[in-house]
């Protein structure tokens, strides 16, 4: 009874300890889950502007709800983090004396406070403490703190502590985020410095007020709006360029310039060696001809045509198979035509994109408002059509169709074992890139749109 006693004490100890070293990962994630919710409403609404009235024309209603949302996660924010700098200075202390005492007693080991790699764990912290400060920074300037939050610091080390041999490659990270941070905090102090007698809001409805009364709001308005008909001008335009001049170039490289050598080359009579590029043609021209020989035979047992004598039915496959001839050989022709055309094709296209690199930051910038401007349901249908089309279920059969298209196109032979080792290989390899984009980029840029994309694709 009372070992048993003493086990559940023990159990119970373990237990509390286990959940008090996990407290540091656990608030530092429910910070950084509360400022990714600030970002998301900052992209989706505000278009990455920090939220406030100045940064989009919505109505009192909305921007009270908006504001609702951004003080409670703030607070959620400020709070994680307080819990999170609280408990790693404990296990940070209570580590340093188990490390002590282990030069006394080898055979103690200190405890991890986290269940993170001991290598990848200061840079994971300090990735995550560097995009909390960067959210929540815009509204602590607002606010008037002269002075960052303890909440918002990251822990101390002395200048005097010596980095090991195995955390040199962590050291360089810290230094470069501690830089960001300290540039952070004099942009709030130097915010802070210029805060005048009177509060900001009136001061923001003052100027608002000043620019909607301005003779040349409207002149400013018909001056964006130019702007953006221009914008969307010069995209559309961009990309029907990049459209119609391989086009162009490929049809009259292949009319003009690479026809005439071509079939200079594959009309001459005395050489039938280029009627068939490859084995596969002269088999598939051996098949219709002797599918038109059965086809003779049948016509004159079923009495649809009149008995041919000998001479009379060998003059006529004789005459098929040069209409065959004639007919593969223009088909080997134009697959050696496609060649050097879509060569030419590709010369101008690469002309077209090393020419215009003006034009080409215009389409990025176009192509972003498009898709920042979407909804996170149309975001996540987009993505779902497009991973389905590409790498899903069925997309082996669309590979095989594009590679047995682009081996007709070029006069190549249809390599089956080639043909399944591509749709083995490379839909893999995009579904991974696609997965690692989606993980690394779009959960910084849009995770509401991540989120959607996952509860619609369950």
């Amino acid at each position: 009874m009372r070992n048993s006693i003493l086990q559940k004490i023990k159990a119970s100890v373990r237990s509390a300890n286990q959940w008090f070293s996990e407290t540091p990962e656990r608030s530092l994630e429910q910070a950084y889950n509360a400022a990714l919710q600030i970002k998301a409403i900052e992209d989706e609404h505000f278009n990455g502007k920090r939220i406030s009235a100045e940064s989009a024309d919505y109505g009192a209603s909305v921007m009270a709800y908006f504001h609702a949302e951004l003080n409670k996660n703030l607070n959620i924010a400020k709070l994680r983090l307080a819990a999170f700098n609280t408990t790693h200075s404990v296990l940070t202390f209570v580590n340093q004396n188990n490390a002590s005492s282990n030069q006394a007693d080898p055979a103690t080991k200190p405890a991890n406070f986290n269940s993170i790699g001991a290598r990848d764990q200061p840079i994971i912290i300090l990735e995550k403490l560097k995009f909390i400060d960067s959210v929540i920074s815009k509204y602590t300037a607002e606010s008037g703190q002269t002075k960052p939050d303890s909440s918002l610091s990251l822990t101390v080390v002395p200048q005097n502590v010596k980095l090991a041999a195995s955390q040199v490659e962590s050291t360089n990270l810290n230094g470069k985020v501690a830089s960001e941070r300290l540039e952070t905090v004099d942009k709030i102090e130097n915010i802070s410095d210029q805060t005048g007698v009177l509060p900001r809001s009136i001061l923001r409805t003052f100027t608002r007020l000043t620019r909607e009364l301005n003779p040349k709001a409207e002149e400013d308005v018909v001056k964006k709006f130019r702007s953006s008909q221009t914008k969307t001008a010069i995209s559309l335009r961009f990309i029907l360029l990049l459209i119609v001049i391989p086009l162009l170039s490929f049809q009259i490289s292949k009319l003009f310039i690479v026809g005439p050598i071509v079939e200079q080359t594959f009309k001459k009579p005395q050489n039938p060696v280029g009627i068939f590029l490859n084995e596969e043609l002269e088999e598939q021209a051996l098949r219709e001809l002797q599918r038109f020989e059965e086809k003779l035979k049948f016509d004159v047992l079923i009495g649809r045509a009149p008995e041919l004598s000998e001479e009379a039915r060998e003059e006529r496959i004789k005459d098929k198979a040069k209409e065959l001839a004639d007919e593969y050989s223009q088909t080997s022709a134009d697959a050696v035509k496609n060649v050097f055309s879509d060569l030419f094709s590709l010369t101008a296209f690469c002309l077209v994109i090393l020419t215009s690199r003006r034009e080409i930051e215009i389409l990025k910038s176009f192509i972003d408002e498009i898709v920042y401007g979407l909804s996170d349901s149309a975001k996540a249908f987009i993505i779902i059509l497009f991973t389905d089309i590409f790498v899903g279920f069925h997309s082996p059969h669309g590979w095989e169709v594009i590679l047995e298209g682009v081996s007709r196109h070029w006069g190549l032979p249809e390599n089956r074992q080639f043909i399944y080792l591509f749709i083995a290989t490379f839909p893999v390899v995009l579904d991974t890139i696609f997965k690692y984009w989606i993980f690394r980029y779009l959960n910084r840029i849009s995770p509401s749109a991540v989120a959607t994309y996952r509860n619609m694709n369950e």
